[in-house]
């Protein structure tokens, strides 16, 4: 059981695989006013940045992310 913790914990996050209950992980992609950086900036591609920017809308409507 401790090595699936582990490697829970060290695997790389494809944008993709995020869900709004990822809170911390998603802080990444928010400046700290709150305001979501843009493709620009994190190197996402279009289809990533719009599936973050849905997450993140998502995650702040359910006072996850503030």
């Amino acid at each position: 059981m401790a090595m699936d913790t582990a490697s829970e914990n060290n695997r790389s996050w494809n944008p993709m695989d995020l869900d709004f209950t990822d809170a911390e992980i998603l802080s990444r992609y928010v400046t700290e006013t709150g305001k979501i950086l843009p493709k620009r900036i994190t190197k996402l591609s279009t289809r990533q940045q719009h599936h973050i920017t849905k997450v993140i809308k998502r995650s702040r409507n359910m006072l996850l992310m503030l």
